[in-house]
């Protein structure tokens, strides 16, 4: 089959480059020339775990190419998927489809024979019809169908998430296009890999209310972490206990400094907007969005805390800027709130990061020192604080580092270690949730 990937950011490039795994022939388009040209090259223009090898696999076997031209893919591809960016709009919240759009525009004249056009992006309910009406209007001629396919990869387990999902989900309305896409996805079937096929409008709203039901469920844990503290209880332990229960479960029951990252925050919000836009109540999401900018703030009064009361003059060393671990995305990190805030009030921040240094670097004030690694950013440090869960901090040597430090005073966001732990070294330590 041969596929044209409208995007070659973070979901089109993996889906591109594991799509060729699968077998088919994939050209992956992007507007951006320094992007393809990069990738042309063999650099990615993102941090994935195994990412890069299974690009250059692929483009060695002559399944996968890299282009600036859409028009001179478009006609005899058999799918299309639409997979460019659906950022945040600025002030209301909504999802800006303007690239959707553009691309649906660019590739209507083009289409020869019968093509599926996929909406891979994730994007508001009605956005499907609405691609099919762009493309009937500048192509009244084509024969083509829409459908959606939501993307559900983890960041720094991408490869993993599209070559064993947990389902995959198609919204169509033609036996044609679901014909289509599921040989498209039949080296799954081996592994027997449920694939829903539901109405356009199912699909599209599956991937919105995925992300938010998971983020109120990370919310929820970090609500009850504030509350294991004032009473005495561990807030590990009570996530124990409630992911015992199958019902539950415990995936996404980990406290911590906040969600981040390119979906939970730009999706909860979308889908709290396409709510109010019909007239639905969203009041548990809403609740979550705003447990999650309480617990970042709440995370500066724990740093502020453990520094005494006052983060002025004093210097803090910061291990992880990620929003998670095994990428280098910056999007809505904590980082990006709880950093600037302790500046603000005078403290230096000396940071290391395995990834995301670079990326951070444009973000985050100036003055942020940068270091090479995390026995170099706790120097004359008055407190470590672990903002992000990376295995290289896992089994950091203490006594090395809290010798580097002017006060032995740790702050784990994260729950990594424990007190007894850190106490054996001198540490005065804190963490989120076990009072």
């Amino acid at each position: 089959m041969k596929v044209v990937m409208i995007g070659a950011g973070y979901v089109g490039l993996v889906s591109g480059s594991c799509f060729a795994e699968f077998g088919a022939d994939v050209v992956c388009v992007d507007v951006v020339r320094e992007k393809i040209d990069a990738l042309n090259s063999g650099v990615m223009p993102i941090y994935e775990p195994g990412l890069d090898a299974l690009v250059a696999r692929n483009v060695a076997a002559g399944r996968l190419a890299f282009s600036t031209d859409l028009a001179a893919h478009v006609g005899d591809a058999d799918l299309i998927f639409l997979a460019v960016g659906t950022p945040t709009r600025r002030g209301d919240g909504h999802a800006d489809l303007k690239y959707v759009y553009a691309a649906a525009e660019a590739l209507a004249p083009h289409l020869t024979g019968y093509t599926v056009i996929v909406d891979k992006s994730t994007v508001p309910v009605g956005t499907a019809r609405e691609v099919e009406r762009i493309i009937r209007q500048h192509n009244p001629d084509a024969d083509f169908d829409v459908a959606s396919n939501p993307e559900f990869l983890r960041e720094g387990a991408a490869i993993s998430d599209f070559m064993h999902p947990d389902r995959v989900v198609i919204g169509v309305e033609s036996e044609r296009a679901e014909a289509a896409l599921r040989a498209l996805y039949r080296p799954l079937n081996l592994r027997e890999t449920p694939i829903l096929a539901t109405n356009l409008e199912s699909a599209e709203l599956i991937k919105y209310a995925s992300n938010a039901f998971l983020a109120v469920k990370i919310s929820f844990i970090n609500e009850m972490s504030d509350l294991c503290e004032r009473v005495g209880a561990d807030v590990q332990a009570v996530a124990k206990g409630m992911g015992m229960d199958r019902r539950i479960g415990g995936k996404f029951l980990h406290p911590g400094p906040g969600y981040g990252g390119s979906c939970f925050p730009k999706d909860t919000l979308a889908l709290t907007r396409i709510a109010q836009e019909h007239g639905a109540s969203s009041r548990v999401v809403s609740a979550a969005i705003e447990a999650n900018a309480a617990q970042k703030a709440r995370m500066i009064q724990k740093i502020r805390k453990a520094l005494g009361g006052s983060e002025g003059g004093k210097t803090v060393a910061v291990l992880g800027l990620a929003f998670k671990p095994e990428t280098d995305d910056m999007r809505d990190a904590p980082a990006l709130s709880i950093l600037p805030s302790l500046m603000e009030k005078g403290a230096t921040i000396r940071a290391h990061d395995p990834q995301a240094m670079e990326a951070a670097r444009p973000l985050l004030p100036d003055g942020v020192g940068y270091c090479d690694g995390p026995y170099e950013a706790a120097q004359g440090a008055d407190a470590l604080v672990l903002m992000t869960e990376w295995n290289a901090y896992r089994n950091l040597d203490l006594e090395r580092i809290g010798g580097a430090m002017r006060q032995r005073v740790m702050v784990d966001l994260r729950n990594i270690y424990d007190a007894e732990t850190a106490a054996k070294s001198g540490f005065r330590y804190s963490s989120v949730g076990r009072g």
